[in-house]
């Protein structure tokens, strides 16, 4: 279900759609879907872009946990550019372009690209879980699991996008024909079976681990937080986390569900354009986060912008940006989540006045030293 099910158009002028379609769209529906999309292909290339200049820029930045988040930018940015302009481009003529055989295809990539950014976002979450439990310094181990993460999250993904191309379900057109997906209509015990499992291994199964992974690191940084303000800014962390995750896909995999397991008709194409195009949006929301709750890499990204626009208008680069020694010691550790979603967050720890044992030793160690990003 976390296929990223493009937005919707339906046909017009006289145009046939594909079977399995519907026509129930009217013109400004498909103007409508047309123009979000544009926004959503121009946006996502350039705020994922943006970002991958950014830490390919500053190793400082290469931490384990950002190798999740580059890994969630690459999909989203690989959404953006094999998904999205197919999609806009039907949805200005009005039907599918590039026959059956491009229409698989477009399932196929575009389901394995959004299974890879939910699950990176899950992994990142245990990323999260893993160093406060470790409560040390980053060190080598620390790069390879973060490298088999990435490594997981592709061959995860393929394991559960490649089925429908071997018989187990099948992609196909949805809605107008002006998209291609999963086959949420087939009623067939292979087609539906499918469906479950894609709906518990590619979705349910990433969010009870964000649940607990984040849930457990609140209540263990609860334990050694004197500050009011900085547990309230983990716990908007978490809440504006999950509820980022929840809000991007949740209503997709439930309307997915329904035109599944419902009646037939209970999801007309018209209904089905919104959660889709939340779906979508998931590509712009996770550079927009990072960028808003990140100090770090607000910074880095607004010294990239000025050398893009010096760049582009013939002006003279900035002086290499530098934070003075007083910014530096003020830096602590992040929280992050992308959702992807990124979010960054610092903590600040208090000196405590009566000596704190081992457990609450070894995270402040972990909050106050290991200057994580994420």
């Amino acid at each position: 279900m976390m296929i990223h099910t493009q937005q919707n158009s339906n046909l017009s002028g006289g145009q046939q759609n594909p079977p399995g379609s519907d026509s129930s769209l009217s013109r400004a529906a498909h103007t409508s879907v047309a123009v979000a999309l544009g926004f959503i292909l121009v946006l996502g290339i350039f705020g994922n872009f943006l970002l991958l200049l950014v830490f390919s820029r500053y190793p400082g930045l290469r931490t384990p946990a950002n190798l999740l988040l580059v890994n969630i930018s690459i999909s989203d940015m690989l959404v953006c550019l094999f998904g999205t302009p197919l999609s806009f481009a039907a949805s200005v003529r009005g039907r599918w372009l590039t026959g059956s055989c491009g229409c698989r295809w477009y399932g196929f990539s575009n389901a394995l690209f959004g299974v890879v950014s939910l699950v990176s976002l899950s992994l990142l979450s245990f990323e999260r879980y893993a160093m406060t439990l470790s409560g040390s310094q980053l060190n080598s181990s620390h790069y390879r699991r973060a490298r088999l993460s990435v490594a997981f999250s592709w061959l995860y993904s393929l394991a559960w996008t490649l089925p429908p191309l071997l018989g187990w379900s099948s992609y196909g057109p949805e809605g107008p024909g002006t998209v291609c997906s999963v086959q949420w209509r087939r009623r067939s015990v292979t087609a539906r079976s499918y469906i479950i499992c894609l709906f518990v291994f590619c979705l349910l199964l990433p969010l009870l681990l964000m649940f607990f992974c984040y849930g457990r690191i609140l209540l263990a940084v609860r334990g050694v937080m004197r500050q009011s303000q900085a547990e309230g800014r983990i716990l908007l962390m978490v809440v504006a986390m999950v509820t980022g995750y929840l809000l991007c896909w949740t209503p997709y995999a439930v309307m997915a569900m329904l035109a599944s397991f419902g009646r037939p008709g209970a999801v007309p194409p018209a209904a089905a354009l919104i959660p889709a195009l939340l779906a979508k949006t998931s590509t712009v929301l996770n550079p927009v986060i990072c960028v808003l709750l990140n100090n770090q890499v607000r910074e880095h990204k607004c010294v990239c912008c000025n050398h893009l626009l010096g760049a582009l208008y013939g002006m003279a680069p900035p002086k290499k940006h530098v934070l003075d020694k007083q910014q530096q010691k003020k830096r602590t550790a992040f929280f992050t989540h992308p959702g992807q979603v990124a979010f960054g967050h610092q903590v600040h720890l208090l000196e405590r006045q009566n000596k704190p044992d081992k457990e609450k030793k070894n995270w402040t160690r972990f909050l106050t030293s290991a200057k994580l990003v994420f």
